[in-house]
């Protein structure tokens, strides 16, 4: 069972990442799915977005979570039926699951790609990054700055949030291994706490 890694971000807020090693088969085991959840992966092409469906249920168990305890709103966004918070991404072979009793959370896992350079004006005044003269280094910090702008949306959880013109990011060193992002929508303001970490080519980042 390849639990990755364990965060304890408060006392009743934590991060659970998944590796996924196993073959469908096994990550079938000793899980059980609602109707729904049947009908979402029965949908599914990928093997891969199958295992990191999957997976995200054996997560859930770790945090003694159902898959029946899930439901989802008319966002697609994710519900706990205790009224505890929670969020969950996927990304290639890693998958992972914040749960807080007492804030709203986000969490995103991005690969490290060179891909984002080409969309970064899209999602970030690309200006405020011109003076990182390393590639693998402005990678890493757009692939942060995505992340967390991912993370509050999905915090957010409605339609019509745009990552370029909503949500800010404050800039941020990174042995800090945190920030804070705001989302400024429809006349309100929000500040969220954000910490981010790479492992293995991989990023992520996550809100509360």
């Amino acid at each position: 069972m390849p639990l990755f890694k364990t965060l304890t971000v408060s006392k009743t807020t934590k991060v659970i990442i998944w590796k996924i090693e196993e073959t469908i088969e096994e990550l079938q085991k000793n899980i059980s799915l609602s109707d729904y959840s049947q009908k979402r992966i029965d949908a599914m092409k990928s093997e891969l977005h199958q295992k990191g469906f999957l997976s995200i249920r054996h997560l859930l168990k770790e945090f003694n979570i159902q898959d029946t305890d899930l439901h989802y709103d008319e966002f697609g966004k994710p519900h706990l039926k205790d009224g505890r918070f929670i969020s969950m991404t996927h990304s290639f072979n890693f998958t992972a699951v914040i749960v807080s009793e007492d804030k709203k959370v986000g969490v995103d896992i991005e690969k490290q790609r060179d891909k984002i350079l080409k969309i970064a004006h899209k999602f970030t005044p690309i200006e405020e990054y011109k003076t990182i003269a390393n590639v693998a280094a402005l990678i890493s910090k757009l692939t942060i700055v995505w992340g967390a702008k991912e993370s509050l949306y999905k915090i957010y959880g409605k339609k019509k949030l745009l990552f370029l013109h909503h949500i800010y990011i404050e800039d941020f060193n990174f042995e800090d291994e945190k920030t804070t992002g705001t989302i400024r929508f429809e006349g309100t303001e929000t500040t969220y706490e954000i910490e981010f970490l790479e492992f293995e080519d991989f990023t992520c980042v996550y809100a509360y």
